[in-house]
């Protein structure tokens, strides 16, 4: 099968970040991975791999957050992917943990790195996948917030959104945006 859809899951590199909040997205990208066997192939501002069956091109920005879109716009002209078939993964501080809420387009809603990707690709107009994350607790900074991990009593929940944004890209790649904003929107606890 051709591939479909570019992925792009959002997160920061290296093992500091590994397990935060703010790298929600690179768990979905790397659960969606390990589920079909792919390897991730390094370059300088960005890990890829394909996933021929669903179709699906998988991207983690080797960048940190706030610079997501130099590693996102190199990759998309390299590869010459539209912005209506590039599907951003990430954090969302407004949506309880768990949550998922996929949009044809929008704003960045505050996001660093969809503000990033924004900015880069000159456009708005690209889906995007939102993971609840839990807003932040009164007095603790966001930024501070968001690079944290999760507690151990939110593995469970974290797992179980992991998988079912995972099962979503996949019934996107096969089904198109309209549909898949209807099956994961409606059914994301």
């Amino acid at each position: 099968m051709a591939v479909t859809w570019c992925v792009v899951g959002l997160g920061n590199p290296g093992r500091r970040y590994a397990g935060t909040r703010h790298n929600a997205g690179f768990m979905v990208l790397d659960s969606l991975a390990a589920d079909h066997g792919a390897r991730w192939t390094a370059r300088q501002l960005y890990d890829y791999c394909e996933l021929p069956d669903p179709g699906l091109l998988l991207v983690k920005p080797a960048t940190y957050m706030n610079d997501s879109g130099r590693a996102v716009r190199q990759f998309t002209a390299y590869r010459s992917i539209e912005p209506a078939r590039l599907l951003v993964v990430c954090d969302d501080l407004n949506l309880p943990l768990g949550r998922l809420r996929l949009r044809a387009a929008g704003n960045d809603g505050g996001h660093n790195g969809l503000k990033s990707v924004i900015a880069s690709l000159g456009t708005p107009a690209f889906p995007r996948l939102r993971l609840g994350v839990d807003p932040n607790p009164p007095g603790v900074d966001s930024a501070d917030y968001v690079l944290s991990p999760f507690k151990r009593s939110q593995a469970a929940a974290v797992a179980a959104m992991v998988e079912r944004a995972a099962r979503g890209l996949e019934y996107l790649a096969g089904n198109g945006i309209a549909r898949a904003m209807n099956q994961i929107n409606q059914n994301t606890q």
